[in-house]
């Protein structure tokens, strides 16, 4: 599953937590969950509310607002259901969160394929590269902690969007290119809660 056209697979290089390996204590948060859903903020059209486990959390979601016909570039978030594949996290600035899903550090070559019609499309990808992509390693924090969200890559189409991950948010929760952004508090508790089959429902 996703893998790029060098062989490169994003869960092959991320290494699942281990059975009796450390993880968020069970006692404190109970059953996992599997749901969080996110509706648009009343009065907005780039913030949205994410709900888990009775609890309502902030965050930004596309400039563009949410979309049922989702397509590169439109700086939209789609309507979907999206499951979470794997947590990647920046070792050299924040703790790795701590979390049943799989997980790796991003790496310093670490980017992300945009460029339409490129086997790489929707792919991470390593650089330098010679087409479209961005990078994984940030000089702002967005990327600190990113969920990738399985949007148009187990099934993969063409133009229809790429690289829609759960990051961190912009001060104010400014909008997304399409992405949705929380903070890093409630990215941490929402890992925390998150069971290995834990999938984001945006609705319209």
């Amino acid at each position: 599953m996703w893998q790029n056209r060098n062989g490169q697979s994003l869960t092959a290089t991320v290494t699942p937590r281990k059975q009796g390996a450390p993880g968020p204590g069970r006692g404190a948060l109970g059953k996992r969950s599997t749901r969080l859903e996110l509706n648009r903020r009343p009065g907005t059209t780039s913030q949205g509310i994410l709900i888990m486990s009775g609890r309502t959390i902030p965050c930004a979601i596309g400039r563009s607002g949410i979309s049922l016909r989702k397509r590169e570039g439109d700086g939209a978030t789609p309507v979907a259901r999206m499951a979470f594949v794997a947590v990647l996290w920046r070792a050299d600035r924040v703790a790795p969160p701590a979390t049943l899903l799989p997980r790796r550090a991003i790496r310093p070559e670490d980017g992300w394929c945009d460029a339409a019609f490129d086997p790489n499309y929707n792919r991470l990808i390593r650089r330098p590269y010679r087409k479209s992509h961005e990078a994984m390693s940030r000089d702002d924090a967005l990327y600190d902690i990113v969920v990738v969200l399985d949007w148009n890559c187990t099934r993969r189409l063409q133009g229809r969007g790429s690289a829609i991950f759960l990051h961190l948010a912009r001060p104010g929760y400014k909008p997304t290119e399409g992405c949705v952004a929380v903070s890093i508090a409630d990215m941490r508790w929402l890992l925390a809660q998150a069971g290995r089959r834990a999938h984001l429902q945006v609705r319209t």
